[in-house]
């Protein structure tokens, strides 16, 4: 059992980090990195699998299904289960203090609403209903978002900060990005319970990993590990060192540390990208927008090469207007009094 449980929390990790990778090769700066990778498997691994292979990126990236969702579920509640039953327990016997060892619990509750929310609300979708009313809520920059601009897809006028979302195959209202995790696009009306959204999950899995660190370490300090001394394969005497340590505690406690192990680094992704996304809150900028903002101003770059007659527009952010604002328009958006529409 501990065995399957281990090998769960390892395959987890490998998929995370294939998630990863596949976002980060949608990076210009990566694409050619994505590119060098793919010709050497390509000389590898054989044709079939390659088409296979294909078929389930293609599935799984660019196309609607529940797959990520699933996955996500089953993570939290392998890591909620390992801490119920070995973590929460031990601490109890250790006279932990209860509010400390629920903490994890409560944010589980907010975190697994806003994701419902997340999940099932309709990101600001741009109809022929609501065009119009979509077209007066924000200033057009003429450089990244030009007037009179329509949609080759959905043969929509495009609004500002708008995009057509390739996956959902809708336009979407101050599109920020696909997330695969959610199954939904994130745009205007659902961008705010997105960030709840993050935020508790990076909260509940750095509250996971302190309690079952401060357990560990408890639990060194109660037994007077540190203290030990060890005889090594040559007969000689050595003082408990870190290493060894960790190593006496992983054999002792083989789940827990691994989950631990796991939620650490789950603790330094989840808090890098919230980092970024209160980034984008703060200054009212999308993803999409910084994305290509970041482009263009690489497009400048003296060491980018470009035609001698070739002068790059320039790209401000006009939408922002102060924190307060800023952050008023995320989690106080304005709707269309009558353009706001049911997901199909």
């Amino acid at each position: 059992m501990d065995f399957l449980v281990l090998f769960l929390f390892y395959l987890a990790s490998v998929v995370m980090g294939l998630v990863l990778i596949c976002v980060c090769s949608k990076t210009h700066s990566l694409k050619g990195l994505a590119r060098g990778g793919a010709q050497i498997f390509s000389c590898i691994i054989p044709e079939c699998l390659q088409r296979a292979m294909h078929r389930l990126l293609h599935y799984l990236f660019h196309t609607r299904n529940h797959t990520f969702i699933v996955l996500h579920l089953v993570l939290q509640g392998m890591v909620y289960t390992e801490y119920t039953l070995e973590v929460f327990g031990y601490c109890q016997e250790l006279e932990f203090s209860l509010y400390y060892l629920l903490l994890p619990y409560l944010l589980l509750v907010v975190n697994l609403f806003s994701f419902t929310l997340t999940c099932v609300t309709n990101p600001g979708i741009i109809t022929k209903a609501n065009e119009l009313l979509f077209l007066h809520v924000y200033e057009f920059d003429e450089v990244m978002f030009p007037k009179n601009v329509r949609c080759s897809t959905c043969d929509l006028r495009k609004p500002a900060r708008s995009k057509h979302c390739s996956v959902c195959n809708w336009c979407v209202h101050r599109f920020d990005h696909h997330c695969v995790w959610v199954n939904n696009c994130i745009g205007a009306w659902n961008i705010r319970y997105f960030l709840i959204y993050l935020l508790t999950l990076t909260a509940s899995a750095a509250t996971v990993a302190i309690v079952s660190t401060t357990f560990l370490i408890h639990l060194v300090v109660m037994s007077d590990l540190y203290q030990e001394t060890y005889v090594d394969d040559l007969g000689h005497l050595h003082v408990m060192d870190t290493v060894f340590l960790i190593q006496y505690l992983f054999l002792t406690f083989p789940r827990i540390v691994f989950m631990l192990g796991f939620v650490v680094v789950l603790s330094f992704l989840l808090g890098g990208y919230l980092c970024f996304a209160l980034y984008l809150a703060a200054t009212n900028q999308t993803t999409n927008e910084w994305y290509r903002g970041d482009w263009a101003w690489c497009q400048r770059c003296p060491l980018v090469a470009r035609p001698p007659s070739a002068e790059p527009q320039v790209h401000r952010n006009i939408h922002s207007h102060g924190l307060r604002s800023n952050l008023q328009e995320i989690f106080l958006p304005a709707f269309p009094c009558h353009g706001r529409k049911k997901q199909e």
